[in-house]
Formats: structure tokens, sequence, C-alpha cells
């Protein structure tokens, strides 16, 4: 057995049987997705494939020392679904990501409620969540101080400049994308922060008797 089969045995018996389940959902929609954006000759969201791909690879990878409960495996596969659907599912004379849910104020890209916001905010409130798992697994001593949640939130919105440059790089790289311009980038940043604080809200409300018993 040479080292890539041997790696590949090693993450397989890592794997329990709920993580297999969210493992074979995630690979499903991705290759479905992957052989869509193929067809209807959509370059840029082939990236976002290989993207999603690299960091199932790397949960999957890390699942013995990452520990990450079900509960978070399903909140991120459903993150890339909703992604996907949003880059590639057409909707009127845009993409679903342009979609209007609620008119709540503004017009062309200063527009609110769009999916996309929806999608950033869901996607980045489920990284401080990841976030805050990382830290309470690996730095025990951070449990019941602020620091457990003030980080993941700075962390979630770094992670989502850094999704920010990933479009940028989309958007250099392939023509006709969809990512938008400068008031869609600075609405994405501004969804990521809110969701990043909700989500270190329902934390610490989730937690307060930690919170008190440590202080």
């Amino acid at each position: 057995m040479n080292d890539a089969e041997r790696y590949e045995t090693e993450v397989a018996i890592r794997l329990k049987p709920s993580e297999w389940g969210v493992l074979a959902f995630t690979a499903a929609y991705v290759l479905g997705f992957a052989v869509y954006f193929v067809r209807i000759g959509n370059s840029e969201f082939l990236w976002y494939v290989a993207t999603l791909v690299f960091f199932m690879v790397l949960i999957a990878a890390t699942m013995k020392t990452s520990k990450f409960p079900p509960a978070i495996l399903w909140a991120l596969a459903i993150w890339g679904l909703v992604h996907m659907a949003g880059g590639g599912l057409r909707v009127g004379d845009g993409v679903l990501y342009s979609y209007r849910l609620l008119p709540i104020a503004g017009d062309g890209e200063f527009t609110l409620l769009k999916y996309d916001q929806v999608v950033h905010f869901y996607g980045f409130a489920v990284t401080t969540f990841v976030l805050w798992h990382l830290l309470r697994q690996n730095f025990p001593a951070l449990v019941g101080s602020k620091t457990i949640y003030v980080f993941p939130i700075l962390g979630s919105m770094g992670l989502g400049a850094l999704n920010e440059i990933i479009e940028f790089v989309a958007v250099v790289a392939f023509p006709n994308t969809n990512v938008g311009g400068y008031f869609n980038t600075a609405l994405d940043l501004v969804f990521n922060g809110l969701g990043a604080c909700t989500a270190a809200v329902l934390i610490y409300l989730s937690n307060r008797r930690e919170v008190r018993s440590v202080s």
C-alpha cells in the first residue's frame, strides 16, 4: 500500500456513520453542480467547486483533532449547497444570488434584502460557530472568557474578507461574473459581520451557565 492509499484508508477509518452521511450529501451536490456548471459554461463557479472540494478534504482529514459535531458539519454542508445554488440557478433575468427576497430598501446593487445577503449572514454565522468550537477544543483555558466570543467574530469577519478576495480573483480571471461591484462587496461584509455577531450572541446565551461557573 503506497502513501496515498494509506492516507485515504486512515481518513475513511476516522469518519463516523453520521459524518459519512454529511460527506455523501456534500459530494452529491458538488458533483451535480460541477456537471451543471460545465454544461452552462460557468467558469467562475467551477473555481468555487474546486475551493469547496479542497475544504471537504481538509475537514475530513482533520476530523480526528477538530472533532466537529454533526450539527456543525451539516451547517457547513448546507452553506455549500445554498452557495452553489445561488451562483448557478437562474431566476428571471439573473441568478438566484441576485434575487430580492424582501423589498426592504434600495435599488440596484444597494438592494435589501437579497438571497446573497442572507447566505452571507448564514455562512459567516456558521463560521463563527466553527471557530468557537476550535478555540474551545484546542484552548480550554479560554472557556468562560470574553476572548472565546470575540475572537470567533473577528476571525469570521477576516475569513469573510478573504472570501471577497477570492471573488475578486474570480472577477479578474473570468469574464461575465455575477459577483457585483463596490456596494455589493460592502453589503457582503456588513452581512458577514451581522451573522458573526449574531452567532456569538447565541453561543453566549447557550453557555451562560458555563460562564458563571468559570467566573
